[in-house]
């Protein structure tokens, strides 16, 4: 009799294990794919001017993720590569893309007016939002984000060598995680869906 009553506790705390191990493994915390910047840190603000004209600051899109890529309209590799990254994550995010600002900061802001910005921009998604201005301004904002922005041979068509990396900025205004443009987009897809949670 009693090895029916041990059996049955054995039993009993297998199953109350179990229960307990499963609890753990799906209440441990999101693992994101990028560098996490943990305590988050409210991302340094800035206003600049957009493809249409209009200012664009970034304390005016709390409520939003704000996906930051710094590069240039002229640039023969990896700017084309980002934006069409950015493309794929608009389409892949579906819904979701309609709470994410695709952003585009200059890192030649001689050459890349406005116009130019739109036209560049139009190639991929209009939704996607260009930002120039004064080198100074920029500076600013390049220090502010650390990014690495040089003209290493002036001249007529020349190369701007500049950070190549994804800046992520979460609804509260908090830069959150920063990305190497390898970063798979499925894996994108899903820290951007975390992050607007």
């Amino acid at each position: 009799m009693k090895s029916k009553y041990l059996l049955a506790g054995v039993g009993g705390l297998a199953i109350i294990l179990t229960f307990l191990a499963g609890s753990v493994l799906f209440s441990r915390p999101y693992t994101f794919h990028g560098s996490l910047i943990d305590p988050p840190a409210p991302a340094p603000e800035f206003a600049l001017g957009d493809q249409n004209g209009e200012t664009f600051r970034l304390s005016d899109q709390v409520g939003k993720v704000v996906l930051m890529y710094f590069g240039y309209t002229h640039c023969p590799d990896a700017c084309p590569a980002a934006m069409t990254k950015f493309k794929r994550l608009h389409t892949d995010l579906g819904r979701d893309a309609d709470s994410v600002r695709f952003v585009l900061v200059t890192v030649d802001p001689e050459r890349d007016t406005p116009d130019r910005l739109r036209e560049y921009l139009a190639g991929f998604d209009p939704a996607f939002i260009g930002l120039t201005g004064s080198f100074l301004d920029l500076d600013l904002v390049y220090r502010s984000y650390g990014v690495y922005q040089a003209i290493p041979v002036p001249g007529p068509e020349y190369l701007v060598d500049h950070t190549d990396r994804f800046y992520a900025i979460d609804p509260q205004g908090n830069l959150r995680l920063t990305y190497t443009t390898d970063t798979p987009v499925a894996d994108l897809v899903q820290d951007l869906r975390e992050l607007l949670k």
